[in-house]
């Protein structure tokens, strides 16, 4: 199954565009893990054309908040439909069952013991003042963490998050995660 696990960064922010909608921003980079391929990746828009095929075949995105962040804004670059092809929002996942939402930074301390590299208003910064590979640096962090909380979830049905000093479990049903019906992906590019 063609699983892609992935992040966005921006070159700006909602104040500066005046609206709180993703889709109103601009990408300064798209990171990526690739299941088939087991590599890591990140794109810049001008290398954009390189990332279609890979996403053409994903049977699963897998992000955090990337049905309301991540794939409204890629979506606004990308000549398909990406809202055709699974999504696993695993923020979305942490809501549903817990009944609200949280940091990244807060399940990667909880599940993983870790701290992100950065926050995004940071990596925008970054990105204004032309530190591109910190960028892409901070965005494949956050791929990283994403894979490795999704995995912990799907071997152990939990994840878990840090608040407060102390470590709150979340359980999960994760029975229907990689699932992808009949049709796969039906965003498939001509290519």
């Amino acid at each position: 199954m063609s699983k892609i696990v992935f992040d966005i960064e921006t070159k700006n922010i909602f104040s500066d565009v005046g609206v709180r909608e993703p889709s109103a921003l601009d990408i300064s980079v798209v990171g990526i893990y690739d299941y088939d391929s087991g590599e890591y990746s990140a794109f810049l828009e001008q290398d954009f054309y390189k990332l279609w095929p890979i996403l053409s075949r994903a049977k699963i995105l897998i992000g955090f908040n990337s049905d309301h962040f991540d794939i409204p804004l890629l979506n606004k670059y990308y000549p398909g439909d990406l809202t055709k092809v699974k999504s696993l929002d695993i923020l979305k996942e942490i809501k549903n069952n817990f009944g609200r939402r949280m940091k990244l930074d807060q399940v990667a301390e909880g599940t993983l013991g870790i701290k992100k590299s950065g926050f995004g208003l940071q990596a925008t910064e970054w990105w204004k003042r032309g530190e591109f590979e910190k960028v892409i640096k901070y965005c494949l962090d956050d791929v990283r963490i994403t894979k490795e909380i999704y995995e912990y979830a799907l071997k152990n049905r939990e994840l878990k998050f840090a608040e407060g000093g102390k470590i709150i479990p979340i359980k999960l049903d994760v029975g229907s995660w990689e699932e992808t019906g009949q049709n796969g992906n039906t965003g498939a590019l001509p290519f």
